[in-house]
């Protein structure tokens, strides 16, 4: 029995390969609309995609994340400045787009903007924290992807969207989690919306990696503005010592726990751009297929005892 299990086990991966090998012809007239591309995911999708013959519309946040990708790509990659939490330039972005696609229609739009501070426990934190990070890493997602949806239907292509593992399962406090569960639920409404217009909308959930949302000097950083702010009776409820144990646990853990090879997020997004018969979800990194996302499926009862025991230490206090 355990033989012909692990057979069909083989042959099903096997067929899944195969199946999901070919991609999609006439590259050269597909436009890719890619947010957050100053560094990390969005900086190598840009540069990858470029590579593969795609033209690329990559937006970013600085002029030196412009410069720099222009310098490294060829001379059919387009970038532009954007800032996803403003509505005027989500909306002069979609314009210059539609003027670019022409006929055609926009192939993809890959929504990977996104931050990671101010995180925190909750009772840290403001409803303006909550504001902020919900402006880009969810309402950023909703505004471009409506800026262009007309123009996706047009083309019948594909929606990609970056969530997290923290999409599935919370346990971290403040706004990160909330940001990327709204994220999970936009997709997943707009992938049945969708479906009778042939477009396809993907979904992306990486585990740990070695970006910015991870960087311990960016994460002890909020740590300290965020506690350098408490009124005293919180500070009081916590301790001097849990600061402490905070700023251990980021600087000796997080480098452990990240994956710094990238391209298995870049390559999965790739996936959902070019393949002909793309994953609905997608889940690079071992710690989110072997953790987390089993750890989301487990009863609360069970996820919630690991939490209390610290099990998982960094997961609840390194945002």
């Amino acid at each position: 029995m355990f033989l012909y299990l692990l057979g069909l086990l083989v042959f099903y991966y096997l067929y899944r390969w195969v199946r999901e090998l070919p991609r999609v012809p006439d590259k050269g007239n597909k436009y890719v609309y890619i947010t957050g591309c100053d560094s990390g995911f969005g900086n190598l999708l840009a540069r990858h995609l470029d590579k593969k013959g795609f033209r690329v519309i990559a937006s970013c946040f600085s002029e030196k994340g412009e410069e720099e990708l222009r310098k490294a790509c060829s001379g059919n990659l387009i970038t532009t400045h954007l800032d996803v939490r403003s509505k005027d330039s989500v909306a002069k972005v979609a314009a210059m787009i539609k003027d670019k696609v022409g006929e055609h229609g926009l192939w993809a739009v890959v929504n990977n903007a996104g931050v990671s501070v101010p995180s925190a426990a909750c009772d840290w934190l403001t409803i303006d924290d909550y504001k902020n990070m919900l402006d880009v890493n969810l309402n950023g997602v909703i505004a471009v992807t409506l800026s262009v949806l007309q123009l996706i239907k047009k083309a019948k292509g594909r929606v990609v969207n970056v969530a997290s593992v923290f999409g599935r399962i919370s346990v971290t406090g403040g706004p990160y989690c909330v940001s990327k569960y709204g994220v999970e639920a936009f997709n997943d409404s707009l992938r049945l919306n969708m479906a009778p217009f042939g477009v396809k909308v993907l979904c992306i959930e990486p585990g740990f990696f070695k970006t910015n949302v991870t960087d311990a000097a960016i994460l002890t950083k909020n740590v300290h503005t965020l506690w350098d702010r408490l009124p005293q009776e919180v500070k009081d409820d916590y301790g001097t010592e849990f600061l402490k144990k905070v700023e251990v646990m980021i600087s000796d853990k997080v480098a452990k726990i990240s994956d710094g090879d990238l391209m298995k997020v870049v390559n999965c997004m790739e996936h959902a751009v070019a393949a002909v018969r793309p994953r609905t979800r997608y889940s690079p990194g071992w710690d989110a297929k072997l953790f987390w996302l089993p750890l989301s499926y487990m009863p609360t009862c069970f996820s919630d005892y690991l939490m209390s025991r610290e099990a998982i230490p960094i997961a609840r206090q390194m945002q």
